[in-house]
């Protein structure tokens, strides 16, 4: 007999050891994604979920294992001195650099995605924002920006600091020269399918525009779009279907 499925919906907590397991989860799965996904590049890339008390606190990949092959118990936590309080593996020095100033200068982000996916990476190297060529793309129109310097792998404070400053209260920034990085106000779902859909607008620029001229959406039904697919719960909502994909695909991870 079959399952029954429900539409989801946005889950509610009352308590905080829950809903930590809830955001690790969720995390775990995000990695799983973005492993089949191919936006795995050696031990570069990291998501970060802040945790929901310790909130200068955040649950990231331990440095140097492969995407595909996270679980929930192997995620690590690190206070704001970047120190791994929690689990057994070193954190990545770049990834602490980078969302440790993030979450510090967004007090409202949940979740922050950072990875160098191949379309990601060959359009940060224009140093120009993405155009409204698609419905998809408009989740972003008014809502990124270009962080248009690069000076080498991110390990310096400041440097995380400048960052996190070109991001702003946007939803994405394209890091030249280096990928895209993505936050999410609601839930690491949000985050995580940001930084895909941001992807694959990447790869859909670069295609119309070695095809020809594209012609991009008006200004008006861009932002009328924009309202549409851009907004916080919409991103949660699209990356229902691809966690429960994955968990039926690939249950062990979440394994505790």
């Amino acid at each position: 007999m079959a399952t029954e499925r429900k539409f989801p919906a946005f889950p509610q907590f009352d308590d905080p050891a829950d809903e930590r397991r809830h955001r690790k989860q969720r995390l775990a799965a995000a990695f799983r994604l973005f492993g089949a996904f191919g936006f795995d590049e050696g031990v570069a890339g990291h998501i970060t979920a802040r945790d929901p008390e310790r909130l200068d606190h955040f649950w990231v990949n331990p440095f140097a294992m492969n995407f595909k092959q996270i679980r929930v118990r192997d995620l690590i936590l690190v206070n704001d001195n970047g120190d791994v309080v929690e689990g057994d593996w070193p954190v990545n020095t770049a990834a602490f650099v980078i969302h440790s100033q993030v979450h510090a200068a967004r007090p409202d982000v949940i979740a922050a995605a950072h990875a160098h996916s191949i379309y990601g990476k060959a359009w940060s190297s224009l140093r120009k924002p993405l155009d409204p060529l698609t419905q998809d793309a408009c989740a972003f129109y008014g809502d990124h920006s270009v962080f248009d310097d690069y000076t080498g792998v991110v390990l310096d404070i400041e440097e995380g600091k400048r960052l996190a400053h070109a991001l702003g209260g946007n939803k994405a920034c394209i890091l030249s020269n280096h990928g895209l990085l993505t936050v999410g106000t609601t839930s690491v779902d949000e985050a995580a399918w940001w930084f895909i859909t941001m992807e694959r607008t990447c790869q859909a620029q670069l295609l119309a525009e070695a095809a020809g001229k594209p012609h991009p959406i008006d200004a008006d039904q861009a932002e009328k779009t924009a309202g549409q697919v851009g907004m916080s719960m919409a991103g949660w909502l699209s990356f229902q279907p691809l966690y429960d994909w994955i968990v039926a695909a690939q249950p062990d991870l979440l394994e505790e």
